[in-house]
């Protein structure tokens, strides 16, 4: 994954995540995937060997390495990235309180403000 970048990498990590937390993988949280994949640039081989290394990882970990990833990286990175997640944890219709547990926490730790995120995503009409 050298090609890769870490806004890149932590939001794949956290989109792993947020996918998984309400226990109910929807189609459409796959196909929100693939649109951020488009528009992150994110080539299908660093996908694919994103999807190898995540298979043997527990959930702790998977959530530490996409926070220090996210820490890594631009005010402007971490905003992209978390508008990304939130505009996710919307595609299915509906919000479990795990996705809200989750976003919230992350978006803290990485020092985001909430509402800059509800701000950006709002105003996004292309997802």
């Amino acid at each position: 994954m050298n090609a890769i970048s870490n806004s890149q990498l932590g939001l794949l990590y956290l989109a792993h995540l947020l996918i998984s937390a309400d226990g109910i993988i929807d189609a459409k949280e796959y196909q929100a995937l693939a649109k951020i994949r488009i528009k992150e640039s994110i080539s299908d081989q660093d996908f694919k060997t994103f999807e190898e290394t995540v298979r043997s990882k527990r959930e702790r970990d998977i959530y530490r390495e996409g926070i220090e990833l996210m820490n890594n990286c631009t005010e402007e990175e971490k905003l992209n990235a978390f508008v990304h997640l939130y505009k996710m944890s919307e595609i299915d219709g509906r919000v479990h309180i795990k996705e809200v547990r989750l976003l919230l926490y992350t978006i803290k730790s990485a020092g985001i403000e909430f509402n800059d995120v509800v701000a950006r995503a709002q105003a996004l009409t292309d997802y």
